[in-house]
């Protein structure tokens, strides 16, 4: 594990946390105390601030651990801030199905990243006993990734159905949900009535249940940059925390990203393929920066430009 010298490791970590907590108080405590949508030019600046402290911190990992590590971190960065673009998608049908209002998604959001945030934490400390124990878990991730990258070439948010998925099926067996949509808590009380939950709530634990499924890809993926905890956890971190703005900028753009989907595949294909040559070819971690970054341009661009020449050919 990465350390700065003559510092204790667990000194290292509680700082991170320290930091995160500060971070998540401002958000919810000061910025945004009260219930409301983000407009695109917020949601833009918000999602440019997480990405500028996302680097600085980078900057401190390169001064302070070295190239090696600073080059883990960004490419560990890009994989997860990717592939959780896609899971904004189902997020988006999830608010759509629920009838969440606008106003209410950030106080769901928010409350959807700090449980990714501790889910994560587990996850992380679990694969990394993985595969520092068992060598050939890698070929196990490697095999999945390829798998999941194939399916992201025919995927359809649109067969995804929060209605219908585990967890709803048994609140609805054990616990009385709420009808009202205009609610801004998680719980309600009504006199001589049970506590009932809301579907605010109910979003929330499908948005959990589904961030858990998209670790099970993008978690894998960052083990084949780095096997190093700190670097895999702060990237996740750093990544996730800027989910919620980014939301709002897709949710008002999602129709402009027709190719990101196959770009997603072509990146955990190639990390798979990377896993499991790994013991007869090294791909360098600036080869995969490399490719993560032109694989993402490429599909973002040529989304754009095929919207673009969709619209003109309409005209």
């Amino acid at each position: 594990m990465v350390t700065i010298p003559g510092v204790n490791p667990i000194f290292m970590w509680i700082g991170f946390i320290l930091l995160i907590l500060i971070f998540l108080f401002l958000d919810l405590g000061v910025f945004n105390k009260k219930s409301h949508s983000l407009t695109i030019k917020q949601a833009l600046l918000w999602t440019l601030a997480w990405f500028i402290t996302a680097m600085l911190f980078n900057v401190f990992v390169y001064f302070e651990f070295g190239k090696d590590m600073a080059l883990q971190f960004i490419t560990g960065y890009l994989i997860e801030k990717s592939l959780s673009v896609d899971n904004l998608f189902v997020i988006l049908v999830i608010f759509t199905s629920f009838k969440i209002l606008p106003k209410y998604q950030h106080k769901v959001l928010f409350w959807g990243i700090v449980g990714a945030l501790i889910l994560r934490g587990i996850m992380i400390i679990l694969g990394v006993a993985l595969v520092s124990q068992f060598h050939w878990v890698f070929y196990i991730f490697g095999v999945f990734l390829i798998y999941a990258g194939i399916k992201m070439f025919y995927k359809d948010d649109n067969e995804f159905d929060p209605h219908n998925t585990f967890i709803v099926r048994t609140l609805k067996k054990f616990v009385p949900i709420s009808r009202e949509t205009d609610i801004s808590k998680f719980f309600i009380k009504k006199p001589g009535q049970k506590t009932e939950i809301t579907i605010l709530f109910v979003a929330l634990l499908v948005i959990e249940f589904t961030d858990i499924i998209f670790a099970f890809d993008s978690l894998p993926a960052i083990f084949a940059i780095s096997t190093d905890p700190f670097i895999i956890f702060t990237s996740n971190v750093f990544a996730i925390l800027g989910l919620r703005s980014l939301y709002f900028v897709i949710a008002k753009a999602h129709d402009s990203f027709e190719f990101l989907n196959y770009g997603l595949g072509i990146i955990l294909s190639f990390i798979g393929v990377k896993m499991l040559v790994a013991d007869l070819i090294h791909i360098s971690i600036e080869v995969s920066l490399l490719v993560v970054v032109t694989v993402l341009i490429v599909s973002i661009v040529g989304s754009i430009l095929h919207k673009k020449y969709h619209k003109e050919r309409v005209i």
